[in-house]
């Protein structure tokens, strides 16, 4: 009956700091930028301090996993990636100018990239402990994600963007408290070697699916770095771009619930494929696309692809990667997802965009997710073929 109890504390305490994470998301993806927009920064250097991210997520996350894996701490990790944001946000509150406000971003980008893949790691192995299912926990990520969009939206509105960072900052505050009252799942596994991760990363069948969810990583940030901006071009207000958004995140809540009940019935490669198709479709319609509403209805097909692509990924991932490594193989995967993904899509995207407009953006990332689609039948049919 006690250690009954200690779960559901335990469980309540994982949702509640995936809801609080992501509500800091959300200011960070839909607000700051506005924030930026309205102490007076350029378009190109709100872009220039977004493009930050994606360049330190690559050190950041690694340094997190095999820092977490190493010391058999993902808790304490977990504890100062929230406090140095904490610290970072602090800093910020006073700046108004490009330059000091470039760094202190670059300073809390290093502690805010790697928290999903530690995040993820954490409960993995707790979901594993509890035997409870890692979608009906991170669920919750996406209702937070969801209803702060909207809520912070209609607070701001209010109260002026100057209190952005303060909301940020109590996100942050909520986050860190949190984490310090979690469990450290991780305490009881054995030493850390570098050589058996490295014997596991260096498996083709590691490899393979290193570099197809790459090409799908890729679709999905071209997404995600161009949606709004090709939105604003056809004329889309704010509010209609933030409903997109809410849209995304809302439209995952039931997916994460259903493969919470079901996902375990169906095999990972295939349903890997077919989220790669669906993102191909959903890109594709993107491309053909010139009324802004209509993305907000296409931007419901989040389900389907992430929901879909986002915990098959992580639950191939946990089979081919040990609990000893959990935290460096999530690490790599979020050096993949976010990193290198956000580099090639940034770089391509942008200059596909000056040239040819937001269509070819679109086109380009419909062709990484069909060649992601083709690879993940390929490598199944070839495994059915040897069986």
């Amino acid at each position: 009956m006690k250690n009954t109890n200690r779960n559901a504390m335990q469980l309540g305490l994982l949702r509640t700091l995936h809801f609080a994470n992501y509500a800091t998301q959300a200011l960070i993806v839909t607000f700051f930028p506005l924030y930026f927009d309205d102490i007076g920064f350029t378009k190109l250097q709100i872009g220039a301090v977004y493009s930050i991210g994606p360049m330190l997520s690559i050190f950041a996350n690694l340094l997190a996993g095999i820092a977490s894996d190493k010391s058999r701490g993902l808790r304490r990790v977990l504890n100062l990636i929230f406090l140095g944001q904490l610290i970072a946000l602090a800093l910020l509150l006073p700046q108004r100018e490009f330059t000091p406000i470039a760094v202190l971003m670059a300073l809390f980008y290093l502690f805010q990239t790697p928290v999903n893949s530690m995040m993820d790691s954490m409960t993995l192995l707790a979901a594993s402990r509890m035997n409870r299912s890692f979608p009906s926990i991170r669920m919750f990520g996406s209702l937070g994600f969801a209803l702060c969009s909207l809520l912070f939206g209609l607070l701001l509105k209010q109260i002026g963007s100057d209190w952005t960072l303060w909301l940020a900052l109590g996100t942050v505050l909520i986050s860190l408290t949190f984490s310090l009252l979690i469990a450290d799942f991780q305490t009881k596994m054995g030493k850390f070697q570098f050589g058996g991760l490295w014997t596991i990363l260096r498996r083709k069948e590691t490899l393979i699916f290193f570099g197809l969810v790459a090409l799908v990583s890729v679709a999905h940030r071209m997404n995600e770095g161009f949606l709004a901006v090709a939105m604003r071009q056809l004329g889309a207000s704010d509010s209609l771009i933030g409903g997109a958004w809410l849209a995304s995140a809302a439209s995952e809540i039931p997916i994460f619930f259903l493969l919470a009940k079901f996902g375990h019935r169906f095999k990972e490669i295939p349903l890997l494929a077919l989220a790669s198709a669906l993102y191909m479709v959903r890109l594709g319609l993107l491309s053909f696309i010139h009324e802004p509403a209509w993305f907000v209805v296409i931007q419901t097909m989040h389900s389907v692809t992430f929901g879909i692509y986002y915990i098959t990924a992580l639950r191939y991932l946990q089979s081919i990667i040990t609990d000893d490594f959990r935290s460096s193989g999530q690490a790599l995967f979020g050096v993949v997802w976010t990193g290198i993904a956000g580099l090639i899509a940034g770089t391509m995207g942008g200059w596909l965009y000056d040239a040819f407009g937001f269509a070819a953006v679109f086109r380009l990332g419909s062709g990484f997710a069909l060649a992601a689609a083709v690879g993940f039948l390929f490598v199944h049919f070839r495994r059915a073929s040897l069986n």
